[in-house]
């Protein structure tokens, strides 16, 4: 089945495989992937996300949502993510085997960014703007069934989001959008967990920027801690 790789990107459409990480990564692109680029972009992910599983219905694929600043490494990538696919619904690189109420983020268990147990915690991701990685953040052992995933990378097959009417809930256009999708998704009982791949990510988060305290409060009023 076909990879359809769902990207935004503020960047014009001419400048995306030039100007951004994960278009850089691109380059040369296999005939298999499907790129679904949105350039130029001001929209919320989820309504972008959510066009995209629609879409699928009736041309499957394994759907990968993926930040336009991601560098990756791995030549076969592809066949990670399906080989993470074969053990989880739902697969990232980094998130959290269990929740606590008023969580703001899969990593930090307060409002005061206070990191989680190292044993709760899996993955590993490189950040910085280029290889070598500046940091490299091994948060846990991958490979791990968890409840919370970090959003800069998902995947999943399109028949497994559109047979459990798995969506992004719309009213977080970026912050929280990755958590409360775990949510839904262990509602449904529908599989998360973390998966392995050589990845370097230039974000670090915007934690506590205005845009994200309003996020966090829609969070907590939509899910009650």
């Amino acid at each position: 089945m076909k990879i359809r790789l769902v990207v935004a990107t503020r960047q014009a459409e001419a400048d995306f495989f030039s100007n951004t990480a994960t278009g850089r990564s691109l380059f040369f692109k296999p005939s298999f992937i499907d790129l679904k680029l949105f350039p130029n972009n001001k929209k919320g992910l989820p309504e972008l996300y959510n066009q995209i599983i629609r879409e699928s219905e009736n041309d499957p694929a394994t759907l990968v949502f993926a930040h336009d600043d991601i560098h990756i490494l791995d030549f076969f990538w592809c066949s990670r993510l399906k080989e993470g696919l074969k053990n989880f619904d739902v697969i990232g690189l980094a998130g959290n085997k269990r929740r606590v109420p008023n969580q703001p983020s899969w990593a930090f268990i307060d409002n005061k960014f206070t990191w989680d147990n190292p044993d709760n915690l899996s993955g590993v991701v490189g950040h910085g703007h280029g290889f070598p990685p500046s940091n490299l953040s091994i948060f846990g052992t991958p490979r791990q069934k968890v409840l919370l995933l970090d959003g800069l990378l998902l995947a999943a097959e399109s028949q497994t989001l559109i047979t459990n009417s798995l969506f992004f809930d719309e009213r977080f256009s970026f912050h929280f959008y990755d958590l409360d999708f775990c949510r839904q998704a262990e509602e449904k009982n529908v599989s998360c967990g973390t998966w392995d791949l050589a990845l370097i990510h230039e974000s670090g988060g915007s934690f506590g920027s205005d845009a994200w305290m309003k996020s966090y409060q829609k969070y907590i009023e939509k899910w009650k801690e």
